[in-house]
């Protein structure tokens, strides 16, 4: 993929045969400095991520000629060496190459917004997004005041912080009622 100044992307990736990528809280916490360390250098504005145990999301926009893809190699190279040598490992810790879409339509970015953010309810791991602390949703929300937010995203689409909460949240609730009527539903083959 060519990168370019002024566009939106998805990056994302996942564990070698869906395993680990994240082993402790200590783990996110080093990725996530990482990054705050980081992205300014390289020109990356951070829209939404969520670090999952197994994978990651990432939603950006390239705001220098400096392509994202300069930043998620200095990222995950760094962050798997350290991950190898806390678990005595060896070799890659990823199925492959970071994957990328580029986002050619806005109307489209605000509802993968909403589906990075949910990912941890989706998967089970919290009944409440708010209690899952490795994303920018508590920023999106407005009970947090981390650096990782490009507020003027939100600004965009919400009038306010509690608009955007009640955006995910008919969506994740939506979800949770396809699910439960999932087995009472006609299935053709």
């Amino acid at each position: 993929m060519i990168y370019r100044q002024g566009n939106c992307y998805h990056l994302y990736n996942r564990g070698i045969n869906r395993g680990k990528i994240f082993f402790s809280d200590r783990n996110y916490l080093y990725l996530l400095e990482k990054i705050r360390n980081t992205y300014n250098d390289y020109g990356i504005g951070i829209i939404a991520y969520c670090l999952m145990p197994n994978h990651y999301h990432f939603l950006v926009k390239q705001i220098t000629e400096r392509p994202v893809s300069d930043w998620i190699k200095t990222l995950f190279v760094g962050y798997v060496q350290a991950i190898n040598k806390e678990q005595k490992r060896k070799g890659t810790l990823f199925e492959g190459r970071v994957k990328s879409k580029f986002i050619d339509k806005e109307e489209y970015l605000i509802h993968l917004v909403r589906y990075i953010h949910s990912n941890p309810v989706r998967a089970g791991l919290v009944s409440e997004l708010e209690e899952w602390q490795y994303s920018n949703y508590l920023e999106w929300i407005g009970l947090r005041k981390g650096v990782l937010f490009d507020k003027s995203i939100l600004q965009m689409y919400f009038e306010n912080h509690h608009d955007y909460h009640e955006f995910v949240e008919s969506y994740v609730h939506n979800k949770r009622e396809i699910e439960r009527l999932t087995k009472y539903l006609f299935k053709e083959k």
